[in-house]
């Protein structure tokens, strides 16, 4: 089983952008901290890469800001590749289904948490 759930901050404004497609796509990264430390007694901290399809990615891109937390729903991707160089690539992203607010929300939105499941329209709708 391929599953992820994850909760920590956005590094940067989520990237909303439309393929050619016409389907919306939403990237941007998240800082996960561990529970340990490490030898010298500082926090580890791990990012992660994320994409959003849809009406997800148009939530994210819409009610979350560099610097929120948000907890995500999904599972680990990878895209292999070669580079400029002629070098074989692994890329790992996170391919989000489900997105809430953790620690409650500043900016627009409710404090008491919510998805993008919320939004209006049948799950039917919905590209995942």
């Amino acid at each position: 089983m391929n599953q992820i759930i994850l909760t920590g901050r956005l590094t940067k404004e989520p990237e909303l952008k439309t393929t050619k497609s016409g389907s919306e796509v939403c990237n941007y990264s998240i800082a996960v901290d561990r529970r340990r430390k490490d030898k010298n007694d500082e926090k580890v901290t791990d990012f992660f890469d994320c994409v959003s399809w849809g009406k997800g990615g148009a939530f994210v891109s819409t009610y979350f800001h560099k610097g929120d937390g948000i907890t995500i729903r999904g599972r680990m991707e990878s895209n292999k590749y070669e580079d400029k160089n002629g070098q074989k690539r692994v890329a790992w992203a996170v391919t989000v289904d489900d997105v809430e607010f953790p620690l409650g929300k500043s900016r627009g939105a409710e404090s008491n948490g919510g998805s993008f499941s919320d939004l209006p329209g049948s799950d039917a709708e919905l590209p995942f």
